[in-house]
C-alpha cells in the first residue's frame, strides 16, 4: 500500500511538471491571456511552409485581439468613439448592408436576433481558414478533420475565412454561419454587455448541415451570440460593437 501512494505520488509530479512546461511553451500570451505569440511552431505548424493559408495565419496571430475594459466600473467607455484602426483587422467579417438577399431583395431583420437561417452551400462557399477568439487559426481543410462530425458550431463569416470574434463599428450588418447536423427548432441567444445587460431568446427552425442568417450590430456594446438545437449548445460569438470616430473611415455601402 506504501509503494502505491508513492507511485501515485509521483505521477502526479511527473503530470504537473508536464503541465508547467506546457504553460512555459505557451508563454507568448500576454498577461491577460487574450492574444497569442507569432510563434506558429507551438501549434504544430512551420512559418516557411508556403502555403498561403498558414501564411494568412501567421499574420493573425502577429495582431493581438484588442482588450477592452467591459468590465469595468467606468461607464464612459461605453460612449466613446474608437479608431478606425481598431476596425481595420476585422473589416472583411462586417458591411453596412444586409447580406442574405431573395432573388435580390434584402431580407431584414424583424423582431428577432437575426434574420430566419437559409440553407448554405457549403461545397461551394467553404472558407480558406477558420480563426477562433484569440486569433488561433487552421486552415479550414483541417479544422473539418479536428472537429467533431455532430457539433454545433457558429461562425462568423468574412469575405473568405471565418471567425469567432470581431470588432465591428454601430450599424453594421454581419453574416453568421451555423452548423448543424441534426436540424430542427433552436433557441438562439444573445446577451448584450453594455451599460446594463440585456438577454434575449428566440426561436428559429434550422435545416440539417450549414444555415446562414444576418446578425445586425445595431447597440455599442459586448455581443455574445449562441444557440442551442437538441439540448446541444454551440460555442459562442462575441462581436465587439464601437461608434467609430467622426473623422474614422466607414466602409463603403
Amino acid at each position: 500500500m506504501r509503494y502505491s501512494k508513492y507511485l501515485l505520488c509521483t505521477i502526479a509530479l511527473i503530470c504537473l511538471s508536464f503541465q508547467a512546461y506546457g504553460q512555459m511553451e505557451l508563454g507568448g500570451m500576454g498577461s491577460s491571456g487574450d492574444w497569442l505569440s507569432p510563434d506558429i511552431n507551438r501549434i504544430g505548424f512551420k512559418g516557411d511552409s508556403g502555403d498561403s493559408g498558414i501564411s494568412g495565419m501567421v499574420q493573425w496571430l502577429d495582431q493581438p485581439v484588442p482588450i477592452f475594459p467591459w468590465y469595468s466600473s467606468d461607464i464612459a467607455f461605453y460612449t466613446e468613439e474608437i479608431p478606425d484602426t481598431t476596425f481595420s483587422p476585422y473589416q472583411e467579417y462586417y458591411t453596412r448592408t444586409w447580406y442574405y438577399e431573395t432573388e435580390g431583395t434584402p431580407v431584414p431583420i424583424t423582431g428577432g436576433i437575426v434574420s430566419d437561417p437559409a440553407e448554405f452551400d457549403i461545397a461551394t462557399e467553404a472558407p480558406s481558414n477558420v480563426y477562433y477568439g484569440a486569433g488561433l487559426g487552421l486552415p479550414y481543410s483541417q479544422y473539418l478533420t479536428l472537429a467533431p462530425s455532430l457539433t454545433n458550431d457558429l461562425w462568423i463569416r468574412g469575405e473568405t475565412n471565418w471567425t469567432q470574434y470581431v470588432v465591428s463599428p454601430v450599424g453594421n450588418y454581419l453574416q453568421l454561419v451555423a452548423n448543424v447536423p441534426i436540424g430542427g427548432h433552436a433557441g438562439f441567444y444573445e446577451v448584450v454587455q453594455g451599460d446594463t445587460t440585456a438577454p434575449r431568446y428566440k426561436t428559429y427552425q434550422f435545416s440539417e448541415g450549414y444555415n446562414t442568417m444576418d446578425f445586425y450590430a445595431d447597440q455599442v456594446g459586448r455581443h455574445m451570440l449562441y444557440f442551442v438545437v437538441n439540448n446541444q449548445p454551440s460555442n459562442v460569438v462575441i462581436v465587439d460593437v464601437f461608434t467609430p470616430e467622426t473623422s474614422g473611415s466607414m466602409p463603403p455601402a
